[in-house]
């Protein structure tokens, strides 16, 4: 019984929790159709809801958004608003540090989040997952005289917690494993380990 039960709620669990958080982010963005005029709302058009609408209205705006800002003049508005912002003491940290963890994790062209890497963490013998946020750190380079590194080493199972560490290149391992797979071993508290090697190429001919 103990091993039918843990079977299936390996395959309930899961199918659960993505359900009620892909719920919990529709419902969320389907408040986003409050924006519009009371006469033009889906739910008062038609009489009835429709869930999701809200995701394609979020979809659209923030696309447009990009359309806009991405020229002369729309990067002009985004300059005014941000000085605007930076007017404001508190606002002004937020939409800073924000903004710039943004453009690091989104960046297309950078190397934010790249590599996974293995490092000597919390003490040498012991190693942790991490990854490279940077290798180009300036002043820290500057004054280190050597070669480092900027990682983030995610806690676990919530990997948007964790700390930053300087550490020299000679010293970290980069692994072949993809972010994606880095973080679903961190996440699962090391359950979960992506195959490497022959269990590689045994999945890769499974799936074929």
């Amino acid at each position: 019984m103990k091993k039918y039960l843990i079977a299936g709620l390996l395959v309930w669990m899961p199918l659960g929790i993505t359900f009620l958080v892909v719920r919990a982010i529709v419902d969320f963005l389907d408040r986003t159709l409050l924006l519009l005029p009371s006469a033009y709302q889906p739910d008062n058009l038609l009489g009835f809801h429709i869930p999701g609408l809200g995701v394609l209205l979020a979809v659209i705006l923030v696309v447009v958004t990009g359309i806009i800002v991405a020229n002369f003049l729309g990067k002009r508005i985004v300059i005014a608003w941000e000085s605007l912002l930076a007017k404001i003491p508190l606002v002004r940290t937020l939409y800073a540090g924000i903004k710039q963890v943004m453009e690091a994790v989104l960046a297309t062209d950078g190397k934010s989040f790249s590599k996974v890497l293995l490092i000597e963490y919390p003490r040498k013998g012991v190693w942790s997952l991490a990854f490279m946020t940077s290798d180009e750190l300036g002043e820290v380079q500057d004054k280190t005289g050597s070669k480092v590194i900027s990682v983030f080493i995610p806690t676990t199972p919530n990997p948007t917690s964790g700390f930053v560490l300087m550490v020299p290149e000679k010293d970290v391992i980069e692994l072949e494993m993809s972010v994606e797979d880095g973080l679903k071993m961190i996440i699962s508290m090391g359950v979960v380990v992506p195959p490497w090697g022959k269990d590689k190429l045994l999945v890769e001919n499974n799936k074929q």
